[in-house]
């Protein structure tokens, strides 16, 4: 059974930057995994994602500002979202999947955290 656990997201200015952090238990080691965001009466967005080796993908809107790093080691995922913006503020979800073709496509993900508050004021 595979588990992730978000954290770090918080209140943040314009601006200002965050780390999240995905934590995941169970096998991982060789899953694609990322991070998909859903604002209030929007649709779930991709924001990034990352095969085993290579494959990194980023949404267009947070090209350039966010990074995704993997710690294969840890089975933990990073965000780091430098330059955020109000439009950023989300519930930020960390995702898994047994496909190693999984890509930026929500449904391909089988494997969800509780997702983690990310707010940007203005």
């Amino acid at each position: 059974q595979v588990q992730l656990v978000e954290s770090g997201g918080g209140l943040v200015q314009a601006g200002g930057s965050l780390r999240l952090s995905c934590a995941a238990s169970g096998r991982t080691f060789d899953y694609p995994m990322g991070w998909f965001r859903q604002a209030p009466g929007k649709e779930r967005e991709f924001v990034a994602s990352k095969g085993w080796i290579g494959n990194l993908l980023y949404g267009n809107s947070v090209k350039g500002r966010f990074t995704l790093s993997r710690d294969n080691t840890k089975n933990t995922i990073y965000l780091q979202m430098n330059s955020l913006k109000p439009e950023d503020t989300a519930v930020y979800y960390c995702a898994a999947s047994s496909s190693a073709n999984a890509r930026d496509d929500s449904d391909s993900f089988n494997y969800w955290g509780r997702g983690t508050q990310v707010t940007v004021s203005s």
